[in-house]
């Protein structure tokens, strides 16, 4: 029975549970990490302040795991749950500032059980779920930053909005979103140079990864670009891809909505535009999504659904707001136990789709190719594996599984003459061309060709 009392506690045994169930079902059922997280872990073995397809915090933070745990697939599962958790708690500590009683808050989070993103999704470490905390704490900071105007407050807005841009780029919808509410609520009034300090963190801790996008032609740019299918658009992508976003994003949201509905009493709601509150949670719930539509309709883009990871987080927070007059706390069992069955249902169906489908990149068998590689290599040279070149995937595995961990390098174009003659190196690629060109020791493990060259 939950009781005021024990609303604390309630929550976190929920953040205990959630963190060891999502780091316990892909630790047994997978064989192999994720593609993304493979993907992380290659960029972070060469460290750059940026990427061809990312910016650098995801990177840096599993490199930063991988120092301490090195290749157990575990401590990237952990790492992935560290951050919804920490969201999940930043989300509670802005909810205890639009709710009186906590079981208001309690909800807000435990709706979010029924968002695919915040579970079924969440094991894999990307640069979507990197950015979930950052999300969430520039939208608390913000908030005690324009209801208290305390210096403190900016600045650490400032940082972690910072923090979220080097996650991924799209975080700026969210920033135009809370300028846009600031600029609405602000409107006729004096200027709050107070606010301007968050742009001096901000600023400074993007400096080095600005430098490197225009060094680099601003590749990381031209790649997210790439991804919506900019290039190969029709007149017609301006109304379908927008219709197939909102379709999707219905069809993501129906757990949510109908976890919701075990509260209600009624559905009417009086809506008040002069509440600042209802506002600012609809400037961080709706116009994020209402730009990035926009964004589609008129440069006829698709948006992947991944891509809306930290969109929602706050709209349990929004809707509890809502219609916490009409919510029925005599209803409040029945929504427990639809969120327990979710609780337990989305780590099951994980587990069993993992264990029964053998055809996904969690089944690639990462650690007996670099086993293989290592046991080719030992027979043929004396020196260790220091970099291998090739995709994320098949070189980012064996740069990842290796022991000596190499540097993973997609190519040596330009960077032929920066190799040492003791820095053995693995080629990965097409066999076929390898085995013609190859001027070490080839080997071929399916689908991909092995070009060594180290020192006899």
């Amino acid at each position: 029975m939950i009781t005021k009392k024990n609303i604390p506690t309630v929550f976190v045994v929920f953040l205990f549970f959630h963190l060891m169930i999502w780091t316990l079902a892909p630790s047994l059922s997978n064989i192999n990490l994720p593609l993304d997280t493979i993907e992380a872990l290659a960029w972070g073995s060469n460290l750059d302040w940026g990427f061809d397809k990312h910016p650098p915090l995801s990177a840096l933070i599993v490199e930063i795991f991988y120092q301490i745990f090195g290749n157990q697939d575990w401590a990237y599962y952990f790492l992935s749950q560290i951050f919804v958790v920490t969201t999940f708690y930043v989300v509670w500590l802005l909810s205890k500032e639009f709710f009186q009683d906590k079981i208001y808050s309690l909800i807000s989070v435990f709706v979010l059980e029924g968002i695919f993103f915040y579970n079924f999704t969440s094991p894999e470490f990307n640069v979507n779920v990197c950015q979930l905390p950052f999300w969430a704490l520039s939208v608390l900071y913000f908030w005690k930053g324009f209801k208290n105007n305390k210096v403190i407050d900016w600045l650490l807005f400032g940082v972690f909005a910072a923090l979220g841009v080097l996650s991924k780029y799209l975080f700026i919808y969210l920033l135009i979103s809370l300028v846009i509410f600031f600029c609405f609520t602000n409107f006729k009034k004096k200027i709050n140079f107070k606010s301007f300090i968050s742009l001096i963190p901000f600023f400074l801790i993007l400096f080095p990864h600005i430098i490197w996008l225009v060094e680099n032609n601003f590749t990381t740019m031209t790649y997210g670009l790439h991804r919506t299918g900019a290039e190969d658009k029709i007149f017609l992508d301006h109304f379908l891809k927008p219709f197939s976003f909102l379709v999707k994003q219905f069809g993501i949201l129906i757990p949510f909505f109908v976890i919701f509905l075990f509260l209600l009493s009624r559905f009417k709601i009086n809506i008040n535009l002069k509440d600042k509150k209802f506002l600012f949670l609809f400037a961080i719930n709706i116009v994020p999504i209402i730009l990035i539509f926009l964004t589609s309709i008129i440069m006829g883009v698709k948006i992947r659904t991944m891509w809306m990871t930290p969109f929602y987080l706050f709209f349990g927070v929004f809707f509890v707001y809502l219609y916490q007059v009409k919510i029925d706390k005599k209803k409040i069992n029945s929504f427990f136990t639809a969120f327990i069955f979710l609780l337990v249902l989305s780590p099951a169906t994980y587990s069993y789709i993992s264990i029964s489908k053998t055809d996904k990149r969690t089944d690639y068998p990462g650690k007996e190719i670099a086993r293989l590689v290592q046991n080719k290599w030992d027979n043929n040279f004396r020196n260790e594996i220091k970099i291998v070149v090739g995709d994320e995937w098949s070189a980012g595995n064996l740069s990842y599984h290796l022991n000596s961990r190499p540097l993973w390098i997609r190519s040596l174009q330009n960077k032929a003459s920066s190799i040492k003659s003791n820095q053995g190196v693995v080629y990965i690629g097409n066999p076929e061309i390898l085995k013609k060109i190859c001027p070490g020791v080839f080997g071929k493990i399916n689908p991909s060709g092995y070009c060594m060259i180290g020192q006899k």
